[in-house]
């Protein structure tokens, strides 16, 4: 088996997120303040951390492979000063996770210099680039972020804005933009709202990040969310709110509730620890288990296990402990020991589970391999029965809109019945939540969600080619 971290080899059976985008303008410390923004993001990727920063002449940029504690030290901190700054965290969802495709991504163009972070996924980005290679352009990344800075070229005869306004009409798929000039900072979400920005004050200051635990996390105040379709521009005198592009059909990710974003952060005017909490308590009614116990697979599914368990009036134990400690660069030394990746990662605790009827509560099953670990070592561990339940429907479809998962191929509810995967990881029971009970515990209408990798409804047409490696195969092929 080839060097992989502990952590990516446990968590390759969940969907992973694209990116976490932070931005702030009109900042002394700008550029400390987007690292601990950044910091608050890490869960939303750890390949690859970045930040551009402007005093109002050029702009600087410092980005590199790794967690945002190893990309930044204190002498990357005081080269990049400056009172605006964008970051932003990377997981790959389209081209590989390099260097050279780190974000942010600065461009010179006729009209200056621009840094560009994007989070989400273009879903028509390889038929624009093979466009505008025919037509001259030269390419040095594989992001699809990167077809938005040609566009912006080709569009900039006028101002930014009506560049962008231009090159938006063109994309499709789900995107959050962060872009920083030496005169604005400016924030887009797509017309559908499919990926989470919103927008926040402090003091004088304002500010633009993927999750509002980040404006928490430097103390700024949570203003409102960016619209689907809307373009906020940020410069010396406040901001402005342009609707670039006419809004869609308004498609949330709904698995930003279910496992990517943080619990302390409100999506959409929701707590995430509250709507799972929900989540957990409509588990328990549509699938109850005779049990003694309910704990929850640290640390995104603990808010719905706490649910069922005040639901089910049946104790809430910590049954499993996180190693939070083990190191991206441990090295397993044998394809045989691939199994030791959770073991390193999770524990049971025997004191709690020994001699106990279990009720595992988790977010979501993937590729099974992971919940059959899990659910190993809880036997091991002495607990008498496994019951598995899910706070979330089967997942049958692959993401194009800013999520990296599997092929379908890989996808176990996919391929297998229930009481198939409930063979497969070695349960006693296992259940899923509905899709009813999902938008009932979030509380609002289906039709404002995106549902896609439960039922296959895919809002935005997907082409057969928008996989996450599909620029680089197109550039192999060329």
């Amino acid at each position: 088996m080839d060097s992989r971290t502990v952590s990516r080899e446990v968590e390759l059976d969940k969907p992973r997120e694209a990116c976490g985008v932070f931005g702030i303008w009109g900042h002394p410390d700008a550029v400390r303040l987007t690292y601990y923004g950044l910091y608050a993001l890490q869960h939303r990727g750890q390949e690859s951390a970045g930040i551009a920063t402007t005093q109002g002449q050029g702009i600087n940029i410092h980005k590199g492979m790794g967690l945002v504690s190893e990309v930044f030290d204190e002498a990357a901190l005081k080269d990049q000063e400056g009172t605006a700054a964008l970051g932003h965290v990377r997981y790959s969802t389209t081209g590989s996770s390099v260097v050279v495709n780190a974000q942010p991504l600065v461009i010179r163009y006729r009209k200056g210099a621009l840094a560009l972070a994007h989070n989400g996924n273009l879903v028509n980005a390889r038929q624009i680039r093979d466009k505008l290679e025919k037509e001259g352009s030269i390419f040095q990344t594989t992001l699809d972020t990167e077809v938005l800075a040609h566009l912006i070229a080709r569009y900039g005869q006028g101002d930014l804005e009506e560049a962008l306004s231009g090159s938006l009409k063109v994309l499709k798929g789900g995107y959050a933009f962060g872009i920083l000039t030496e005169k604005v900072l400016i924030g887009i979400r797509d017309p559908h709202g499919i990926r989470p920005l919103s927008l926040g004050k402090l003091g004088n200051s304002w500010v633009l990040a993927s999750e509002t635990c980040a404006f928490d996390t430097v103390g700024a105040e949570t203003a409102r969310d960016v619209n689907p379709g809307e373009m906020v521009v940020i410069d010396d005198n406040g901001v402005r709110s342009i609707q670039a592009v006419k809004p869609g059909r308004r498609v949330f990710c709904i698995f930003e509730y279910i496992y990517f974003a943080r619990p302390d952060s409100n999506l959409d005017g929701l707590n995430v620890h509250a709507v799972r909490k929900e989540m957990g308590r409509q588990l328990a009614r549509e699938a109850p288990a005779d049990a003694d116990l309910v704990t929850g697979v640290p640390d995104s599914s603990l808010s719905a296990a706490s649910g069922f368990a005040e639901e089910a009036g049946i104790p809430y134990e910590i049954g499993l402990v996180k190693n939070r400690y083990v190191g991206r660069t441990f090295i397993q030394p044998d394809q045989k020991l691939r199994a030791l990746g959770v073991r390193l990662k999770l524990n049971a605790l025997e004191k709690v589970v020994r001699g106990k009827r279990v009720v595992l509560v988790d977010d979501s099953i993937v590729r099974g391999t992971t919940s059959r670990h899990i659910v190993q070592l809880l036997r091991e561990a002495g607990a008498q029965e496994v019951h598995v339940r899910i706070s979330s429907p089967p997942y049958r479809y692959s993401c194009y809109y800013g999520i990296d998962t599997s092929a379908s191929a890989e996808l176990i509810a996919a391929q297998k019945g229930i009481t198939d995967i409930e063979r497969l990881v070695g349960a006693d029971s296992l259940a899923y939540l509905s899709t009813e009970g999902l938008v009932r515990a979030i509380g609002r209408g289906k039709a404002d969600y995106c549902l896609a990798c439960f039922n296959g409804d895919y809002a935005i047409d997907v082409s057969a080619d928008a996989g996450k490696f599909a620029l680089e195969t197109s550039r192999l092929r060329s």
